[in-house]
């Protein structure tokens, strides 16, 4: 029998309907960095307390490692276009909610939490539904390429998010600058809306009666099956995390080298993330044009080996040689474009359409999980044995892990070895 699930065709004139979406999530992501700026400055200089901020970033964090896994199979179950647009209404209907409460004054810390905590939630579906059908509106090959532009859009917002922040809060009162995101989540829905997505055969066919419809439970368990039969894929989702475990430390501890190690200030610190984001941006131009090697995992093992020398240099050069440390930076950032881009392309050109939204969102979980963890490492490290000695660390263990990876067939086979996993879906059938 053949499989329905890759049956999917892309559809004509691909080029128009994405992009059209595309410019509304990009609308859409300048409104939520203007929100997350807006946000973290008033708790910066209502409460001065990094308690509060590292608590803002922890809750941020939760329903992407707790609602992730179970999001996912919902995605994989629903129309995925309805979830997009439900998902980024309730996201602007909370922040119009946190509006109303700055405008009467009744704004709290608390309140903020509690619209953080929606909005993840919101995103933790979004995301998935996102990267899910892009793989089902834009051909196999242009996939690496789609994923370098979005990591330079990425790049742009990250360098022009924080200076528009701080001019819109200079001259608007905060509920003002909260209303931009809701005119660019107005802006992504009505183009989600005029669009049609695709949806994977599995839906079609059970929506026309084709097939037996199977419960949550019958596929949450699918998912993980799915992966666990999959060496290629489990291995790759292990590296994700790992790569993540030691990425999120040498990120949060760059003020403090910057400040205790290079004896730098505010002004090297800007200097040092727009460094970086030039590097995304760079990097995302050149991997939307070239689309990396033929053999797509293999430009992402590369990537990860040039984000542990990035991390190693900007890590252990001495205080002098501040400016030539930002070379690190500019590594950082121009190779983790090639080792995320091809590896979405990886996971949207091979996995199931029918079966995306939970792998997606079970390695996004993993991985997300992996930062709060690490900090509890991290931290009693850089106390005891120097900042500088978590670069050293964080740095040689990505480049080992990428060159391991690299001697691993299920890992370098992972675009063809997906035949050997059994496709649920059509054992059901068959039964």
């Amino acid at each position: 029998m053949a499989d329905p699930i890759n049956k999917t065709p892309v559809p004509d004139q691909w080029a128009a309907k994405f992009f059209t979406i595309w410019v509304g999530q990009a609308f859409s992501l300048v409104g939520s960095s203007l929100v997350q700026f807006a946000l973290v400055w008033w708790l910066t200089r209502e409460t001065g307390s990094a308690t509060v901020l590292a608590t803002a970033t922890l809750i941020a964090m939760l329903p992407q490692i707790f609602l992730g896994p179970f999001a996912g199979t919902f995605i994989d179950r629903w129309n995925r276009k309805t979830v997009m647009i439900v998902a980024d209404s309730l996201i602007a209907l909370a922040t119009l909610a946190l509006i109303y409460l700055f405008s009467i004054g009744r704004q709290s810390i608390w309140a903020i939490y509690a619209i953080l905590l929606i909005r993840s939630a919101g995103g933790s579906f979004h995301y998935p539904a996102l990267q899910a059908s892009t793989s089902l509106m834009v051909p196999k090959q242009h996939l690496a390429r789609i994923a370098g532009l979005n990591q330079t859009l990425h790049g742009v917002i990250n360098i022009i998010a924080p200076p528009l922040g701080a001019l819109l809060i200079s001259i608007l009162p905060t509920q003002s600058v909260l209303f931009v995101d809701v005119i660019t989540a107005a802006i992504a829905v009505s183009l989600l809306a005029i669009v049609s997505i695709p949806q994977p055969a599995r839906i079609q066919a059970q929506a026309n009666g084709e097939m037996k419809t199977t419960s949550f439970r019958q596929d949450l368990r699918e998912g993980w099956d799915y992966m666990a039969a999959w060496p290629g894929l489990l291995a790759v989702a292990i590296l994700a995390m790992l790569i993540n475990f030691l990425l999120t430390p040498a990120s949060s501890l760059i003020p403090l080298m910057v400040t205790k190690e290079y004896l730098g200030g505010a002004p090297q610190l800007g200097l040092l993330d727009s460094i970086f984001g030039i590097g995304v941006i760079v990097g995302g131009l050149i991997l939307s044009a070239w689309g990396g090697f033929k053999k797509r995992i293999l430009t992402s093992l590369v990537g990860i080996v040039g984000i542990g020398a990035g991390i190693l240099v900007f890590g252990s050069l001495p205080p002098h040689l501040f400016y030539l440390a930002l070379s690190g930076i500019f590594m950082l950032g121009f190779m983790q474009v090639f080792a995320n881009g091809p590896l979405h392309a990886i996971l949207q050109a091979t996995v199931d359409p029918g079966m995306q939204g939970r792998v997606l969102s079970l390695i996004n979980a993993g991985a997300t999980a992996m930062s709060p963890l690490s900090l509890l490492v991290a931290g009693p490290v850089a106390d005891a044995l120097g900042v500088r000695t978590w670069y050293l660390i964080g740095g040689s263990a990505c480049i080992l892990a990428a060159l391991c990876a690299m001697f691993i067939p299920a890992v370098m086979t992972i675009e063809s070895n997906q035949l050997a996993t059994v496709n649920p879906t059509l054992s059901r059938q068959n039964d």
